[in-house]
């Protein structure tokens, strides 16, 4: 009897370690490539997919690390199958793959939101993300594939050198599937209640990876259709995606959850993605390419200081969580850290992510700057805000029945701040080349094929 258990202890052990190893493996692999470009007809290896693969697999393993408590089978099964899917969509060269990919992690999402959830709402919440998600993707579904009729070819660098010019309200139904992924503010209902309901490997997933599986797709459809004959409707939806960032910020000041907190603060950045991306300026996308890196691990350090500071109040209500910086002073230092970070403070990755997409939006219209500066004000207050409410004043009660910052969790937030500071060379480089090879602020569409993503 004891030597069965032991055999599947054995097992079970060496084949996590197993796994870690091959994820390792991967992850230095994609490293070594300097994140250069690569072509075949399976996959697509451009430096942002290299860098969404990286972020798949380091969140993923984060998400095991931050839960010890949850070690079934079950739930470490369904978060490697959702880490594939979103592999397979990262690396995808065609393009009907990646939209099933693409749709398929959606279902590993909703497996964790129903069976991992905290309360009975998360079947509401996973009503919602799927009504949100499905009914915007099918338009898109004909689209494609009319696009690779007319094509000849389902090969996304095949489709990006044919020419193809949309009627501007097929644009609409193009980058609607994506927006309503990223999430655009006025279809972003679903993300907070998803993040509300879903346990903190469901968050931090949610928000470091999927979130930006919206993002990647706007930057793959920029590079199947043309944008020429529809700018007018692009400077809209770039207009409404600036505007509803900003109510997303200034609703921000107005919650009291903290995983609905940090939900709203991610439709403010998401906003700026989905403007970099739709004006296709130089900086503008140089700018989405850097946010999305950046609140990728931001978000998700976030979900979990919210989650450790949940352990320690067992509340998500601010009120009962003030005090925490004279109980816990190190969980207190890692909530100033990535307050800092997510409020762009220098010299920080996502300050420079704002900064890029001001000239560019200057460049479409001066008044989208003016909106910029806005946010980027409001954005330092919110997560001041966040930072003072939940750290300064006298404890709270409910504070001292916790218990101590165990080894996991420092872990994991020293996890999430590490490739923070190695990317950040990364991503001086890459601008600093883009500006020498492209100018400043420049359409793509007028660099005839030069591209850097």
């Amino acid at each position: 009897m004891y030597g069965v258990i032991s055999l599947g202890f054995i097992f079970y052990w060496g084949s996590s370690i197993v796994c870690f190893t091959m994820l390792c493996f991967m992850c230095i692999i994609l490293m070594s490539q300097s994140f250069s470009c690569s072509f075949n007809m399976f996959f697509n290896l451009s430096p942002l997919s290299s860098f969404m693969l990286m972020l798949s697999v380091v969140l993923c393993i984060l998400s095991l690390i931050s839960t010890p408590n949850s070690k079934s089978y079950s739930y470490q099964c369904t978060i490697s199958l959702l880490g594939g899917f979103l592999a397979l969509a990262f690396s995808s060269s065609n393009m009907i793959n990646f939209y099933i990919w693409f749709e398929a992690s959606l279902i590993p999402t909703l497996i964790l939101i129903i069976c991992w959830g905290y309360q009975p709402e998360r079947l509401q919440a996973g009503s919602y993300v799927m009504l949100y998600t499905v009914a915007a993707s099918l338009p898109l579904l004909l689209i494609l594939i009319w696009r690779c009729v007319f094509a000849g070819s389902m090969n996304i660098f095949v489709m990006g050198n044919s020419s193809s010019h949309i009627l501007s309200s097929v644009l609409i139904f193009v980058y609607g599937a994506f927006l309503v992924k990223l999430p655009m503010y006025s279809v972003h209902l679903w993300l907070p209640k998803a993040h509300v309901e879903a346990p903190l490997a469901g968050s931090m997933i949610l928000a470091g990876i999927l979130l930006k599986l919206g993002g990647f797709g706007l930057f793959q459809m920029n590079k199947c259709f043309s944008l020429l004959s529809s700018y007018s409707t692009s400077f809209i939806i770039a207009c409404v995606s600036l505007w509803g960032g900003l109510l997303a910020v200034m609703v921000c000041l107005r919650q009291v959850d903290v995983k609905s907190y940090v939900a709203y603060s991610s439709v403010g950045h998401m906003g700026l993605v989905s403007a970099g991306v739709i004006l296709d300026r130089t900086w503008g996308v140089s700018s989405a390419f850097i946010t999305m890196i950046a609140h990728g691990f931001a978000s998700s350090a976030l979900f979990c200081l919210a989650f450790f500071s949940y352990g320690k109040s067992h509340s998500r209500a601010m009120p009962y969580m003030k005090g925490m910086l004279k109980l816990y002073p190190i969980l207190s230092f890692w909530w100033f850290i990535f307050c800092c970070i997510n409020m762009a403070a220098p010299p920080t990755i996502n300050l420079l992510g704002e900064m890029l997409i001001i000239p560019s939006a200057w460049f479409s219209f001066w008044g989208l700057a003016i909106v910029l500066t806005t946010m980027v004000f409001m954005s330092a207050s919110y997560n001041m805000y966040l930072y003072s409410s939940i750290n300064h004043g006298d404890g709270s009660f409910y504070l001292t029945s916790g218990t101590n910052v165990n080894s996991s969790e420092g872990i994991c937030l020293i996890s999430h701040f590490i490739p923070l500071l190695i990317i950040f060379k990364s991503s001086m480089f890459l601008v600093y080349n883009s500006f020498l090879l492209f100018g400043s602020g420049r359409p793509i569409f007028e660099l005839q094929n030069q591209s850097f993503i």
